[in-house]
C-alpha cells in the first residue's frame, strides 16, 4: 500500500496539495471542501498544517500557493500512485482478466500454457522451466493471437534500457553539430529508435537510421522499457529536461549522451 492511502489524513492531503496547484492562488477553501466532501472547518485545519509543513505558503487573505516542496511531494505521491495502479492492473487484475499473447506452437483450448515476454511480446507455449503459466480460452496455430486467463506466477521482465542521446537545436547548428559516429554506433543498440525534434530526425536519417517513432517517441520510451524493451532517443536539447523529468517520474533508469560538437 503507497504511503498517501494509509490513511484519510495522508490522502486528504494530497488532494488538498492538488486542488491549490490546480487553482492557485484563488483557492476557497468551500470549494475544496465541497470537492472533498468535508466540512471547510476540516480543510481549514488541514492547510494549516500544510503551511506548518512548508508545503503551502499564504499571503493571509485566502490565497494560497504551493512550495517547491509542496510539488515534490505530490511528484513522489503521484508516481508510487501510478506504480500501484499498475501493480493492480498487471498482477492483481491478471489474474481475473483474459491476456492476449502469441502462440508459440498450436495450441487447443483450454491448454495450460508457459508464458514469457520476448522483444516486449507475450508468448504462449509449451517451455519447461518457465515461472508464469495460463489457460488457453480457445485453440490457435503457432503464431496467431490466442486469449491466456487463470495467470499464475511471476512473467520475468527485465527493465529496459533508456539512452538519451542530446543534440544541439538547429540555431546552434542542429544535425550539422552532431557527433554522427557516435550516433550511428548508439543507434545499432537501441531495440527502438525514436527522435524527439527535427534535428534529432535529420540527424538519424544522415547515418542511415529511420526513426522508428517520431510522434510520441517519449510515451513509446517509457512503454518500451516498461516492457523490457531497450530504446535509444535522440532529443534536441530544449526537450531534454522534459524528457528526463518524464522519465524520473515514473522510476525509470536511463544514460544521458550529448552528441553536441565543437
Amino acid at each position: 500500500m503507497v504511503d498517501v492511502l494509509q490513511s484519510k489524513r495522508d490522502s486528504s492531503r494530497f488532494q488538498i496539495l492538488v486542488e491549490i496547484a490546480a487553482n492557485q492562488p484563488n483557492v476557497r477553501q468551500k470549494e475544496v471542501a465541497e470537492r472533498l466532501g468535508v466540512t471547510p472547518q476540516a480543510i481549514s485545519e488541514y492547510i494549516k498544517d500544510l503551511v506548518a509543513d512548508g508545503l503551502v505558503i499564504s499571503d493571509g487573505r485566502m490565497r494560497y500557493r504551493i512550495t517547491k516542496e509542496g510539488v515534490e511531494m505530490l511528484l513522489e505521491s503521484a508516481a508510487e500512485l501510478k506504480r500501484y495502479a499498475r501493480y493492480v492492473m498487471e498482477e492483481i487484475i491478471s489474474h481475473v482478466s483474459v491476456w492476449g499473447a502469441i502462440a508459440d506452437v498450436d495450441l487447443a483450448e483450454g491448454e495450460t500454457v508457459s508464458l514469457e515476454m520476448r522483444g516486449g511480446l507475450l508468448y504462449a507455449g509449451r517451455k519447461e522451466g518457465v515461472e508464469a503459466s495460463g489457460v488457453t480460452i480457445a485453440e490457435a496455430r503457432a503464431g496467431e493471437d490466442v486469449g491466456v486467463s487463470n495467470l499464475r506466477g511471476l512473467i520475468s521482465l527485465k527493465e529496459g534500457k533508456v539512452t538519451v542521446c542530446k543534440v544541439p537545436r538547429v540555431q546552434m547548428g542542429g544535425s550539422r553539430n552532431v557527433d554522427l559516429e557516435a550516433l550511428a554506433r548508439i543507434a545499432r543498440d537501441g531495440e527502438m529508435v525514436g527522435a524527439l525534434g527535427i534535428e534529432s530526425l535529420v540527424a538519424l536519417r544522415k547515418v542511415g537510421r529511420e526513426p522508428d517513432v517520431f510522434f510520441g517517441a517519449k510515451e513509446s520510451a517509457v512503454e518500451s522499457a516498461f516492457h523490457g524493451v531497450s530504446s535509444v532517443i535522440v532529443c534536441v536539447d530544449e526537450q531534454v529536461p522534459n524528457l528526463m523529468g518524464r522519465l524520473e517520474g515514473e522510476g525509470l533508469k536511463y544514460e544521458l549522451v550529448d552528441l553536441t560538437v565543437g
